[in-house]
């Protein structure tokens, strides 16, 4: 090993030192010129190894890059749902903000504005509010929106209570017609979500288009647990038949069930949490 290293080391000085007319050069020249077949032989046989080496690496690094862009385009959508979500929320919590500031928020009450935590399956029509009666919600307490009313409170824990709908088989709220004052009771009706104003003699008058809102007052024949005026709905249909004593009156409830997912509970001011 030693030898050969002093050998090259050698020929090395004589190449740099030797003219490049010298029989050295011509050596180097011509072992070249001989071994240029075989470099350009053993060039085209590893080139398409380095071809499917080449193609196999981009696959690899394409593949990994993919699995990184779908990564971060996973995180984006749910960065931008959460974003939107969060909008929404805020949108329904500053709606609810402006409804208690309003001239028709009810008197002598104090507004818990609360998010809804869970929902009932569609036959019992029940919801679950973060709210209880640590924050003086009651058994009975009204709970509405913006839009209008949504039920009441029919179970209460220390932070959390249990809402019936308005629009639950058993609900039933004294209502009255704002325009022309015919009194009845809207209860549940024979599709989801929808209401009918029931008790409503053929004599009153109720026209398609009317609003109607909470009665608001303890009378033996039509008792209300909710404050006077809060909107329920507008009527959409009214018929009546020779055989019945009342007018069949179809209601649509201002507010979207399906869509609810912050609340206020109407707390009377004398009572504390």
């Amino acid at each position: 090993m030693g030898v050969l290293v002093l050998l090259s080391l050698v020929l090395i000085t004589i190449s740099f030192r030797e003219p490049s007319t010298g029989a050295l050069h011509q050596v180097e020249s011509a072992g070249a010129t001989v071994l240029r077949p075989f470099e350009v032989g053993a060039e085209r046989i590893a080139r398409p190894f380095r071809d499917v080496y080449g193609y196999f690496r981009g696959l690899v690094h394409a593949k990994r890059e993919n699995e990184r862009l779908k990564d971060e385009l996973n995180q984006a959508r749910q960065q931008a749902l959460q974003n939107e979500s969060a909008r929404q929320e805020n949108a329904q919590l500053q709606a609810l903000l402006d409804f208690q500031d309003s001239p028709s928020f009810p008197a002598d009450f104090r507004g818990v504005s609360t998010r809804i935590l869970t929902w009932g399956n569609e036959f019992d029509q029940q919801v679950v509010i973060a709210a209880g009666s640590n924050q003086g919600i009651h058994e009975d307490t009204p709970v509405v929106t913006g839009d209008g009313l949504v039920g009441r409170v029919t179970a209460v824990f220390g932070s959390l209570a249990q809402v019936t709908l308005l629009t639950d088989e058993d609900s039933a709220v004294s209502a009255i017609d704002q325009k022309t004052r015919a009194v009845g009771v809207v209860r549940h009706g024979q599709g989801r979500n929808s209401l009918v104003l029931d008790l409503v003699t053929k004599d009153k008058n109720v026209r398609r288009g009317d609003v109607i809102v909470t009665a608001g007052r303890r009378s033996p024949q039509f008792p209300s647990l909710f404050p006077r005026g809060i909107q329920i709905g507008t009527v959409t249909s009214v018929g009546q038949s020779e055989t019945s004593l009342f007018k069949q009156i179809q209601i649509e409830p201002f507010v979207d069930f399906s869509s609810v997912d912050a609340v206020i509970a109407l707390v009377a001011q004398g009572r504390k949490p």
